[in-house]
């Protein structure tokens, strides 16, 4: 089994996003002949809160087990059908299990398979049978005949909406600059935003440190340097502030003895003052009471 970079990211990036809402596997093998899923999630009770966060992903994520096979470049005819080979052999290990415990599965609670392509040409989407449902869901969704239980989600036909964002994070060429930057417009305090923009970080360095690149992998670097820049330097921050942090304390603890809660209250609002402020709070420390530190950074 080969590991590709948009492949292991992919499976980090979906496991990230899905792992709140339940259980999540990646390269889950099946049996028959041995296969590899690459994510294969199951919902946990009341995650629906949380899964709205993930728009269309969510939505996906909710209806039944669910299989993600995402793709760098569009994938073969026989890649499609290798696929829904891996789906066939999961809803029919749910089947036996299913008979073992004398229990049976509706028709609509069975695994449904997710093919995530950046695109998807109409010779494809023609050759499997895959048609829109645009009552129900958005353009880009095209699903395979019902009893099949796929879809294709072909990345740069989605609206580009805040819905579509973790797909087309996944795309190519402007789809997945776009979503890039909209990724970094979110608001700092997204947990999502921090946790992915942490991912693309290590995965834009895992590409740099290949012995060569291949043109995808530099269309891959480019595309993600907004959102690397942004990671790195929020770590830097994050370091920055850690350092401070060190440093008042060891002041604290040269002065008092040790940080109780209570200081540790005034080193938090230390932290927060302006760089000028800080430093000459900085130099006033020696000779503050510790009553005059709670007094003035607790309050």
């Amino acid at each position: 089994m080969t590991t590709k970079p948009h492949d292991q990211f992919a499976k980090q990036f979906l496991k990230e996003l899905l792992s709140p809402l339940g259980e999540v596997s990646t390269n889950q093998e099946v049996t028959d002949e041995t296969r590899f899923v690459d994510v294969l999630f199951s919902a946990i009770p009341n995650s629906t809160a949380d899964a709205e966060t993930l728009g269309l992903l969510g939505r996906i994520a909710l209806l039944n087990t669910t299989l993600l096979e995402p793709f760098r470049n569009q994938p073969s005819f026989s890649e499609v059908r290798n696929c829904l080979q891996k789906l066939f052999t999961v809803i029919a290990d749910a089947q036996r299990q299913a008979n073992r415990e004398d229990t049976t599965i509706a028709e609509n609670d069975l695994p449904r398979l997710w093919i995530l392509s950046p695109s998807a040409s109409q010779t494809l989407l023609q050759a499997f049978g895959a048609t829109l449902d645009l009552d129900n869901w958005p353009n880009g969704v095209y699903f395979l005949p019902e009893g099949e239980r796929g879809a294709i989600v072909a990345i740069n036909k989605l609206p580009s909406t805040p819905d579509t964002l973790w797909f087309r994070l996944l795309g190519r060429g402007k789809v997945q600059q776009l979503a890039v930057s909209e990724l970094v417009a979110l608001p700092t305090e997204n947990r999502l935003r921090r946790n992915v923009l942490e991912i693309i970080y290590r995965w834009r360095i895992s590409l740099m440190a290949q012995p060569e690149l291949t043109q995808d992998d530099e269309e891959l670097i480019m595309n993600l340097t907004q959102a690397y820049e942004e990671a790195r330097a929020a770590a830097v921050q994050e370091g920055v502030e850690q350092g401070q942090r060190q440093i008042v304390e060891n002041l604290l603890k040269v002065r008092f003895g040790s940080v109780d809660e209570g200081l540790t209250k005034v080193v938090d609002s230390l932290l927060q003052l302006p760089s000028e402020e800080f430093a000459n709070v900085l130099l006033q420390l020696s000779s503050l009471s510790r009553e005059e530190l709670l007094a003035r950074f607790t309050q």
